[in-house]
């Protein structure tokens, strides 16, 4: 009897192992896909971000735009390259507002002036910069009879990447006001400065500025 009890548990830990080899290889680490912009492989790019690789979504059809289709969707966005969801955010206000195809356009431009710089995969600088831009930690207001006070809490991956595209696209919004630069300049400046972790990036800076908040409110 006690045999067959470690026999069973035996093939019981070996069937859990084989499960957890099989989830660890359907599950990549940033995302597979297609060519984005039909030029650079999704499949190459790798996140250093545990928390995060699970949401980063780079699976995308050619052109980065799905119609609003997962707009109602309960976590649609999680279905939605984070390609389109940057270029969303770009045009989320301010004068590149509703243009989607420049905003596009302006992106892929800035792609391929990336990859000609560094001669890499300017999807890898891309995510590069959202995990340096994405904070752990923000602050909330907690109640406690009349007096309210901020407390900090711990931000959920699905919330730190949401940030981190909209830090990223305000920052490269912000890069073309009162300035001669294109949205693309803008762009490419932003990244460059996001992805090697420079507090001179608008993304990264209020990054660290969330995070010394909620330190501050521990």
């Amino acid at each position: 009897m006690k045999w067959f009890v470690a026999a069973r548990r035996s093939r019981l830990g070996e069937i859990m192992s084989d499960t957890e080899e099989e989830v660890q290889q359907a599950s990549p680490i940033a995302g597979i896909g297609t060519m984005v912009f039909g030029k650079w492989d999704a499949q190459e790019v790798v996140c250093g971000d545990p928390g995060l690789a699970p949401y980063i979504n780079l699976t995308t059809i050619g052109t980065p735009h799905s119609g609003g289709r997962h707009a109602n969707a309960w976590f649609g966005k999680s279905k939605l390259s984070v390609i389109e969801r940057f270029i969303n955010n770009l045009m989320r206000t301010g004068k590149f507002s509703g243009k989607k195809q420049h905003c596009a356009k302006a992106f892929e431009a800035a792609l391929d002036d990336i990859a000609q710089r560094t001669g890499e995969n300017p999807l890898q600088h891309l995510i590069n910069a959202i995990v340096n831009s994405a904070p752990c930690e923000e602050t909330t207001r907690i109640k406690f009879g009349a007096v309210s006070q901020p407390k900090a809490v711990d931000s959920s991956p699905s919330r730190r990447l949401d940030v981190a595209l909209r830090n990223l696209a305000n920052g490269c919004a912000s890069a073309t006001a009162k300035s001669t630069r294109t949205l693309t300049q803008g762009i490419i400046s932003e990244l460059n400065k996001a992805a090697a972790g420079d507090v001179a990036s608008f993304a990264v800076g209020k990054k660290d500025e969330m995070e010394r908040i909620a330190a501050s409110a521990r």
